[in-house]
């Protein structure tokens, strides 16, 4: 059964002529009853009682043409739904991003709802496992997180920017003078550090695997946030990416004298998978943001 097949059957049931029905579709006479013959074939009933002078539904007919007319106005539904789509003018998009990634996109949020307000958002703010985990069962569009230790099967890592591993102090603290600190030096101060499984302190701990440094861990803290507060108000030391503190005020990034301390900022994808075109303009918006051109201008100077 074919939409030109019931397309054809309204318009001669609407008409009850089928020349009149066939100029109507701008389609030949023979071709109009040909479509109506093989719809009668397939569902195997008569729609039409026809004779010299006149034409009339059949019981059939009459049955069949709510569900035609609801089956075409369905399929007109859905080519503009899927032109709405293609010009962004309705849909979901689904972001997953890590705590440390979060301050980064606030002008990209802000910019994609002003061109697209009829696009909505979910943002899921997880730990990197989480999110991967999410982006495999495509319960998320894409992720924002800096680029894991291990590979994920299937995912393709994009990189946005390049990024220092760094201490993170307020703007009255000793170490905020300096343009780089040692981990010599990080163990004269009481430390705040993320919680185990965030993305900043997998990449701490496998950098000092082989150094061990005697660190005064005084808290562990798996909000961001709150850690920032904490860094604001004390002389706590913590440890993130340098992005993390992107339009913060009162606190100092100090990059970390250490070889492998550069972490990549990455958008995350299913590979050879569907990507929604809401996706991809939001990555663009990401790119072309002045956090993104920031970092990027930052790594080069």
């Amino acid at each position: 059964m074919e939409l030109k097949q019931l397309n054809s059957f309204i318009k001669v049931a609407e008409l009850l002529n089928f020349s009149a029905a066939a100029k109507a579709l701008y389609i030949t006479q023979s071709t109009l009853s040909q479509q109506i013959q093989q719809l009668e074939q397939e569902l195997d009933v008569q729609l039409f009682q026809r004779n010299s002078h006149s034409v009339s539904l059949t019981e059939s007919g009459e049955e069949l043409l709510p569900f035609a007319l609801q089956t075409l106005h369905c399929a007109d539904t859905c080519k503009s739904r899927m032109n709405d789509l293609k010009a962004l003018l309705t849909g979901t998009l689904n972001i997953g991003a890590t705590h440390t990634f979060s301050p980064i996109l606030t002008e990209t949020l802000l910019n994609f709802m002003k061109q697209y307000p009829k696009v909505k958002l979910n943002i899921h703010y997880k730990s990197m496992e989480e999110l991967m985990n999410l982006l495999e069962k495509n319960k998320v569009d894409l992720v924002l997180a800096f680029k894991p230790s291990q590979k994920y099967r299937g995912v393709e890592s994009r990189i946005l920017f390049h990024n220092h591993l760094a201490a993170i102090v307020n703007n009255h603290h000793p170490l905020a003078s300096k343009s780089t600190v040692t981990l010599t030096e990080l163990e004269k101060y009481d430390i705040a550090l993320p919680a185990k499984g965030m993305q900043a302190r997998n990449a701490l701990e496998q950098l000092i695997a082989h150094y061990n440094p005697p660190f005064r861990v005084r808290l562990e803290l798996n909000e961001v946030h709150i850690l920032l507060k904490l860094i604001k108000q004390s002389n706590l030391v913590t440890i993130l990416s340098e992005a993390t503190i992107h339009d913060e005020q009162g606190i100092k990034a100090i990059p970390i004298e250490i070889p492998g301390s550069d972490m990549e900022g990455c958008v995350h994808l299913l590979k050879n998978n569907y990507h929604k075109r809401s996706a991809l303009e939001f990555i663009r918006l990401l790119s072309d943001s002045n956090a993104i051109r920031n970092r990027i201008r930052d790594w080069f100077i």
